[in-house]
């Protein structure tokens, strides 16, 4: 069964493209790195431990930091990696 990929509008990936497979877009852009809150974290945590994962992966990060601002995650991502 083929996995379809969520990306932001903003940043479209092309299919087989990994998030850690190109540059942070913040940056590109001159921005400074987001940081986690610890209830982020402790989410992420959540998670990964969920995906039977000892600790969370950048996905895990990647979706708590976008459901901050407003954006759906890319779940099909997370469900891809999970079964590994």
């Amino acid at each position: 069964m083929a996995t379809q990929h969520h990306a932001h509008a903003a940043h479209p990936r092309k299919q087989g493209e990994e998030p850690w497979e190109h540059e942070n877009p913040r940056d590109a852009e001159g921005k400074p790195h987001q940081h986690l809150s610890a209830t982020q974290k402790a989410s992420a945590k959540r998670h990964a431990e969920a995906a039977g994962r000892p600790y969370p992966n950048l996905v895990d990060n990647m979706r708590e930091a976008a459901k901050a601002h407003g954006r759906p995650a890319a779940d099909s991502v997370n469900k891809k990696h999970a079964k590994r």
